[in-house]
């Protein structure tokens, strides 16, 4: 039977299930990766497993999120996450050295290996063909372990590329027309397979920015296959002995198939305040900005930054424009400065700031007041850069270096002569030294500074619930919305009641004081709940206050399987137009004691009317639910 990419890593990973689409399988992982804001949770997790050693062939823990250092937080948190590397044999990489996902990439990435890491742009990794999953910190932790990864086999989408990218277009374009095409919803359930004689025109960092931005899809991954120009890649990193040539068999079936012809494609932008809401630059000539910020896991590779570099040479960044430039790994920072980039790249007038995330997690760089901001990153919701009432535009490198320049968004058509697509150098300054591997064996002691606090403990799920609705939510509600970034808020990380006190803040100030007086609750929100970041807070904080049901017209995927993961039971209208008979402070009863895997139940309003709802859990994650999360069904199994 002829296999396409995605089925064949699957089929050798495949632990339990049967590899249809929609129905729940369990496969072997052979890597995971975690960062600081997320990573200090799953560690904690990792701790109450119990186990000597991490069972995965490689686990590494990058601190890149949570660099800035006010107070004690953050140092701690990160003090905590290389002792437990050390002590349970875990790659660390120290705050500093890059963002996780350009480090991998350039350091670790396998074609045909698995991979999950408890940040949602883990498909990143895909770019070099790894079948890379973003998850919640309990299932890396759980991974760490030996357990399987649980999800429901996705669909498999062909995405055929033809031609070869023209004048000023990028592959920052190629994801944001896909985006603007399918939206934000569009790959939910599905893994983008990119095939095509198109694909040999896109070198792994292009490959990269378009499998790291498939998250905005919410697809379950996103994958090239692993070719000659993967070969050349991982032989330029020192690494061609991890080369494998994996693709498609010939005549491999798909569920599903789109065409797209690189020539056709221009320069984008993705308009405030969706990655899906994309037009073309030339639409919007004449817009003013404020601010220009290049980086993210998105677009600070070499290439990005050479390109950058190039186009700034000479000249000066716009007096009213604010233009910060943060490379993806010291490797990066390495390669410019080796090739006397950085000078151009100072002496236009921009900020250098650290290898980080940085302004992409709201963490320092905030636009002004009101201000429009170009940026390379990869989300623009409302508020997540740090000001709410700004207007954040994603775009390419080379359109926010035209920016910076201009001072607004220009007509491609002015930009002149384009630029040639930068190649890696031969020999580029490896960084390998920078990682502090574990030892064979070791006894070090576990650092837990005071923000480092227990994890809470969940009760079992009541077989009746009578619940108010503690706050009624609209459409594509993200991460962010539930609980925003920023440096003051991320660095709680690791202390769920403190952190939990800020649920909701910038969406309805009063939501911690109503579930507070009632003790517990059910949410209730439209399409796409839970959209955007892996961050299991977002699903933890709501348990630590007694959320006990989410009830939504869909959900995204990741968000939903830390529902699961943490006792959260996930339902969903019937019929989604009953989300306007309930309202806000309704009483809601449940029987969960007659929940059936994949069926619908009646609830019950407070004035009698019965409302139908349906699940689409399977009978594990049912019992997953019933046990108070996955932590208290995973102790109670007794893993060895």
């Amino acid at each position: 039977m002829s296999l396409n990419l995605t089925q064949k890593i699957i089929k050798q990973h495949l632990i339990y299930g049967d590899m249809k689409p929609g129905l729940e399988i369990g496969l072997k992982i052979d890597q995971t990766l975690t960062q600081d804001a997320t990573g200090t949770m799953a560690y904690l997790q990792w701790e109450a497993i119990g186990l000597p050693k991490v069972k995965t062939e490689l686990s590494v823990s990058y601190v890149d999120h949570n660099t800035l250092q006010m107070g004690f937080k953050n140092p701690d948190d990160h003090k905590y996450l290389q002792s437990v590397a050390a002590r349970y044999g875990i790659v660390f990489s120290p705050a500093g050295t890059g963002i996780c996902h350009q480090l991998h990439l350039e350091n670790f990435a396998v074609p045909g290996r698995t991979l999950i890491g408890s940040d949602s742009h883990t498909p990143t990794a895909g770019g070099v063909g790894s079948l890379a999953i973003g998850a919640g910190g309990l299932s890396v932790a759980l991974a760490m372990a030996g357990e399987p990864y649980v999800l429901n086999m996705p669909g498999v989408v062909r995405v055929f590329l033809e031609g070869k990218l023209q004048g000023h277009a990028s592959a920052k374009d190629v994801i944001l027309y896909i985006l603007k095409e399918l939206s934000v919803k569009g790959g939910t359930g599905k893994v983008m397979e990119y095939t095509g004689p198109g694909v040999e025109d896109l070198s792994v960092p292009e490959r990269a920015t378009i499998t790291n931005m498939g998250a905005e899809l919410g697809a379950t991954t996103s994958i090239f296959p692993s070719d000659n120009t993967t070969k050349e890649f991982l032989r330029i990193m020192g690494r061609e002995r991890d080369f494998t040539s994996l693709g498609p068999d010939p005549g491999a079936s798909y569920d599903e198939e789109i065409k797209i012809n690189l020539s056709e494609i221009k320069p984008m932008a993705a308009q405030p305040h969706m990655p899906d809401i994309g037009i073309e630059i030339s639409k919007i000539s004449g817009l003013k900005v404020d601010q220009v910020a290049i980086g993210s896991c998105t677009n600070s590779s070499y290439s990005d930054l050479k390109i950058t570099a190039q186009i700034l040479k000479g000249k000066k960044v716009s007096l009213d424009t604010d233009l910060m430039i943060s490379p993806g790994s010291k490797q990066v920072l390495k390669m410019l400065a080796r090739e006397n980039l950085l000078e151009d790249i100072l002496d236009s007038g921009a900020r250098l700031l650290e290898c980080s995330c940085g302004p992409c997690i709201g963490m320092g760089g905030s636009p002004i007041s009101k201000g429009v901001s170009a940026r390379t990153f990869n989300r623009n919701f409302e508020g997540r850069s740090g000001t709410q009432d700004a207007g954040v535009y994603l775009v390419s490198p080379v359109t926010a270096a035209r920016c910076a320049i201009n001072g607004k968004f220009t007509d491609p058509d002015t930009w002149g002569q384009p630029l040639p697509r930068p190649k890696l150098p031969e020999n580029p300054p490896s960084i390998r030294n920078l990682f502090i591997f574990p030892e064979e064996k070791s006894d070090a002691q576990i650092y837990r500074g005071p923000n480092i606090v227990p994890l809470p403990r969940f009760e079992l799920l009541p077989e009746k619930l009578e619940l108010p609705v503690s706050i009624k939510c609209g459409d594509n509600i993200s991460t962010d919305h539930i609980l925003p970034g920023g440096a003051e808020i991320t660095a709680l990380r690791s202390n769920i009641p403190a952190i939990s006190e800020y649920i909701f803040s910038r969406i309805d100030k009063e939501f911690i004081t109503r579930i507070k007086k009632s003790g517990q609750g059910i949410i209730l929100g439209g399409d796409n709940y839970g959209q955007g970041s892996s961050r299991e807070h977002a699903a933890l904080g709501p348990r630590y206050l007694g959320v006990k049901v989410v009830l939504v017209k869909s959900f995204a995927r990741i968000h939903r399987a830390n529902l699961v993961n943490f006792g959260i039971l996930p339902l969903t209208l019937t019929n989604p137009s009953d989300y306007e008979l309930i309202g806000q402070d309704d009483q809601l009863s449940i029987d969960t004691s007659t929940l059936s895997p994949g069926e619908t139940t009646n609830i019950e309003t407070a004035f009698g009317k019965h409302i139908q709802v349906k699940n689409d859990l399977t009978a594990s994650e049912l019992a997953i639910i019933k046990a108070g999360g996955l932590l208290n069904y995973v102790k109670n199994k007794k893993i060895k």
